[in-house]
């Protein structure tokens, strides 16, 4: 019985999450028919939906199960079903000084970052969760460096704040970057993958722009999400307590099935006819789990967070988009 019931804690958040993926879906479709074109992808759309819903409805406890199921378990499904539809072919055009970039990018930003939120007065634990969290994967990396560094309660909610509505507002930013730029897809591809915070939203910042830019954004992401290890382990020796980075942070599950997916598509070892159902389900299913990453962000918890830590994360970003763009245009 207990798989049951587990079930039944997740239905409704499962399926709030769904309703608000359909509903962003019928607001792309109304849009599209009232403009003739599509001005932001229907992913934003759900993210932004759930976001309002969020900020103005108190959701019952019942829904928390669901809807953290839907945002994290989800996407990592989707996740390693998309590594179906890229083949290495498709991305090896930089290679290595790609990963090398993304590299230096990660290493450059959390330096960056951490010396911004100490010169506005944050203390050493929080300017390293907010640095961490600018510089590879939003909450994740938050999440996993607290117990490491030893930050508090306060710090983490703080921290977690700054990257809801700034996520967002990066997703919504970059396309009109993009096109004031004039970025080819390959390179707003690697723009979204190192700058963007959480890997649903780096599709919904690429899906518009095309397979090239959606394939390059998850891969060049996926890299730097890796890099949460390393970073991890340095903190915990710096800190005397590396024991606490678990090889999950170091390897997470989703990211190793990505890439065996890959390999597969790469060498001709999946069915030509799983190919495309592979892709659709996988972008059903981050459809969804981007309502309920949107339900996630309460806009009212973010101005409560302080003026500092949104400082910190506002010129962090602006610092990490500069840095990326460099490292673009010297790989390009």
């Amino acid at each position: 019985m207990r798989p049951f019931h587990r079930l039944v804690s997740l239905y409704p958040g499962i399926a709030l999450s769904g309703g608000v993926a359909l509903g962003g879906y019928g607001i792309a479709y109304l849009v599209q028919r009232l403009t003739g074109q599509t001005l932001v992808d229907a992913l934003v759309w759900c993210i932004l939906l759930g976001t309002l819903i969020n900020s103005l409805f108190r959701l019952s406890p019942k829904m928390h199960d669901g809807i953290h199921f839907c945002a994290k378990i989800v996407l990592e499904v989707a996740i390693v079903l998309l590594g179906a539809s890229i083949s290495l072919s498709q991305i090896a055009g930089n290679g290595l000084p790609l990963v090398v970039a993304v590299v230096v990018v990660v290493c450059c930003a959390i330096s960056c970052s951490y010396l911004i939120g100490r010169a506005l007065g944050l203390t050493h634990p929080l300017a390293l969760l907010v640095a961490c969290g600018n510089s590879i994967c939003g909450n994740s990396a938050i999440m996993a460096a607290a117990p490491v560094i030893g930050a508090d309660s306060d710090d983490v909610a703080s921290s977690i704040a700054f990257t809801a509505v700034l996520g967002i507002i990066v997703v919504l930013a970059l396309p009109f970057i993009a096109f004031q730029t004039g970025l080819s897809d390959r390179q707003y591809g690697m723009l979204a993958g190192m700058t963007v915070y959480a890997v649903p939203q780096v599709l919904a910042a690429t899906a518009s722009f095309g397979t090239m830019s959606l394939q390059m954004g998850t891969v060049v992401k996926l890299v730097r999400v890796m890099m949460l290890g390393p970073v991890l382990l340095l903190l915990g020796m710096q800190s005397g307590q590396g024991g606490k980075v678990r090889l999950s942070h170091v390897a997470p599950w989703f990211i190793l099935g990505f890439l065996a997916m890959l390999l597969a598509r790469s060498a001709d070892l999946l069915p030509h006819a799983v190919l495309l159902p592979s892709q659709q389900v996988s972008g059903f299913l981050t459809t969804l789990s981007m309502a309920a990453l949107g339900l996630q962000v309460n806009v009212r918890s973010v101005l409560a967070s302080g003026g500092r830590v949104l400082a910190t994360g506002s010129l962090s970003i602006v610092a990490l988009a500069a840095i990326a763009g460099t490292a673009i245009h010297l790989i390009s």
